[in-house]
């Protein structure tokens, strides 16, 4: 089981201009979770329209196990689950009714329909509130909806796109849990910004920036790609405007009158910083704060 992007590209018009969301992006997905990274604006969402067929490319190719679905969607349609980055619900219908009415437009036949959305209600715990108007859900509750009607049809790809957003600390950490359960012989594309969400549960991942795809690796290469540019510094207050404008800071503490930082650089930043254990989230900072995209790396499998 493979999807396969050749060389895919997506331009619209902006005023006069025409701008690329996409630009001559090529990578290969297989089963495991891929973890989308990048910041807003990088192309993400264009992206999982695309994959999800609802949009075309202006160029390049798609491949569903060596099937082209740009051109024949509908050899991957029944294979597919999507949950948008904004997934609306009816509020005045229960999970079950909004599920039934889900799967009808899937074309999944009554009996079948009826025995899978037990179960899915049953595997996402919401068996307390199956007939309770989704108006009454929180927010975790309906992205859990949402899971649950892309699973519908047991899909072999699974295609999730911000789905993190609003949620609270513990739904983020159910949500990852859901996902390392699903995961199997499915692909899933785990698309975000926030790079705690993806960290431990990715097999693989790649960061976008501008359209373009700036690295595609395992969660392991991209910390190793990161030895020796990860430092710690701790400094007086007055320093730190100084610092941030000069260095990558992934992140910050207090400590009394001074501040210590963890930064990001191909060489020691000062005299004082010692050298420290690299994170996922010095690795993203690092590839997505460079100036121009390598294009070394727009390939990537």
């Amino acid at each position: 089981m493979q999807l396969d992007i050749q060389s895919l590209s997506q331009q619209y018009q902006s005023g006069k201009h025409v701008k690329l969301a996409i630009n001559a992006l090529s990578l290969k997905i297989e089963p495991g979770i891929l973890g989308l990274l990048g910041p807003n604006g990088a192309g993400k969402s264009s992206l999982m329209r695309i994959l999800a067929t609802i949009t075309k490319p202006t160029a390049g190719k798609i491949l569903w196990n060596g099937q082209d679905i740009v051109r024949s969607p509908q050899v991957l349609r029944h294979e597919l689950g999507y949950l948008p980055q904004y997934f609306g619900v009816y509020d005045q219908l229960s999970a079950v009714e909004f599920l039934h009415y889900i799967a009808s437009l899937k074309g999944l036949p009554k009996s079948k329909a009826n025995q899978v959305i037990d179960e899915l209600i049953d595997k996402l715990n919401l068996t307390h509130a199956a007939h309770m108007p989704l108006k009454g859900y929180s927010g975790g509750m309906k992205q859990r909806i949402g899971i649950a009607q892309a699973l519908l049809n047991d899909p072999k790809l699974l295609i999730i796109d911000e789905p993190t957003v609003g949620l609270d600390p513990h739904e983020r950490a159910n949500f990852r849990q859901l996902l390392t359960e699903l995961a199997g012989d499915r692909c899933i594309i785990f698309s975000t910004h926030i790079v705690s969400d993806i960290e431990s549960i990715a097999n693989r991942i790649a960061i976008m920036n501008t359209g373009q795809l700036i690295q595609s690796d395992t969660p392991s290469s991209l910390l190793q790609k990161m030895a020796n540019k990860c430092w710690q510094l701790t400094t007086d207050f007055n320093e730190l405007k100084h610092i941030q404008h000069e260095f990558i800071v992934s992140h910050s503490v207090r400590k009394e009158d001074k501040v210590e930082l963890n930064i990001v650089a191909d060489h020691c930043p000062d005299a004082r910083a010692i050298a420290r254990t690299p994170s996922l989230e010095d690795a993203y900072l690092y590839f997505t704060s460079r100036q121009q995209p390598q294009a070394g790396l727009a390939r990537a499998s």
